[in-house]
């Protein structure tokens, strides 16, 4: 990375349908690029058809979708930044309308309507997740995140609130954590040592427990496949919910790991320049930036420039969205945060 930016896998329904990249995603990526991100995450590209997340959600589940890849790695390092893809499957919050099935989960979920995967299945999404890292690498990409957060389907399996498996993908966290470490050891097996492998972890909601995701953080570290860890703490400056761990700040938790050579980044939360600073100086390797860039296609190079930076009031403009490089698909979805845009 030319510097401590990344862009944060952001969800812009821009994409078609089938899964394959429109003009709007391209635009919006390579405008990130463009505006000094050392590194460019796309959004949660789904690596099974019936893990779709949302409506025009990027996909990398088969190796037609390949060539919008190829044409999106190039504009990304064309500006001297890193092209990383983010493997995702949402497993339980599949919408169903848009698989026109059942969604899937490592348990029967009532709530969710979704089913519980065979142990034939699971090893199948081992799998698919491993497959999906090797098109990224043929398409030109840097590197991978495995997205193990916001309950999408590796949370599933590592909470023991929503995973009642009774097999060895279930019960206690060793066998919780079996799929996520499978599919790191597989993909670091297949793609070898020069190609970036994070994992996107985050440490409350979904029956989250802050010690077992450090304790899974540490493992991965120890084990030596994983180069980077990003951790999505919704809030970067907030003290923990669970009443037990208020002792420290939810980037004081993470920052007590030991993590040898792995890099580490944070999300939530980190709007201007004193809050990056703020950041990097708590001993955060890069930052994740999601709002900011949204509204600052060159969030990295302003910041640089004035250490005092602040990005523009909200609500804004859907004009100065569109100058941002932002689709009309992608501004829509925006609206239905309350005060984001005018």
């Amino acid at each position: 990375m030319n510097n401590r930016f990344m862009l944060a896998p952001l969800t812009n329904q821009q994409s078609y349908e089938d899964g394959k990249l429109s003009n709007d995603e391209l635009k919006w990526l390579a405008m990130r690029a463009e505006g000094g991100f050392g590194l460019v995450m796309t959004c949660a590209s789904h690596v099974q058809k019936i893990g779709k997340g949302f409506p025009g959600q990027l996909g990398i589940f088969n190796d037609s979708l390949i060539d919008g890849h190829i044409k999106l790695t190039a504009k990304i390092k064309e500006h001297g930044s890193l092209a990383v893809i983010q493997l995702h499957h949402a497993g339980m919050r599949t919408p169903s309308e848009l698989i026109e099935g059942q969604p899937v989960c490592p348990s029967n979920n009532e709530k969710t309507n979704a089913r519980e995967l065979s142990l034939k299945e699971v090893k199948q999404l081992r799998d698919d997740f491993i497959s999906a890292a090797i098109r990224s690498k043929k398409a030109g990409y840097n590197g991978v995140e495995v997205h193990g957060a916001h309950g999408y389907i590796i949370t599933q399996f590592l909470s023991s609130e929503v995973n009642k498996r009774t097999d060895e993908y279930g019960g206690s966290l060793i066998n919780r954590a079996r799929l996520l470490f499978e599919i790191v050891d597989g993909i670091r097996e297949q793609c070898g040592n020069n190609f970036l492998l994070g994992v996107r972890l985050s440490p409350e909601r979904f029956g989250m427990d802050i010690n077992e995701i450090k304790l899974v953080c540490q493992r991965l570290i120890d084990e030596g496949n994983i180069d980077f860890l990003d951790i999505s703490l919704w809030d970067c400056f907030k003290i923990p919910d669970d009443k037990k761990y208020q002792n420290l700040t939810l980037l004081e938790h993470f920052k007590s790991l030991d993590f040898k050579k792995v890099k580490w980044t944070v999300a939530g939360k980190i709007y201007n320049a004193v809050d990056v600073q703020k950041v990097l100086d708590a001993g955060v390797d890069f930052v994740s930036i999601g709002t900011s860039a949204i509204l600052h296609h060159n969030f990295p190079k302003l910041v640089i420039a004035n250490s005092n930076f602040e990005p523009i009031a909200i609500p804004v403009s859907e004009e100065h969205l569109k100058k941002e490089g932002l689709g009309e698909k992608f501004i829509t979805y925006l609206k239905r945060w309350p005060d984001f845009v005018k």
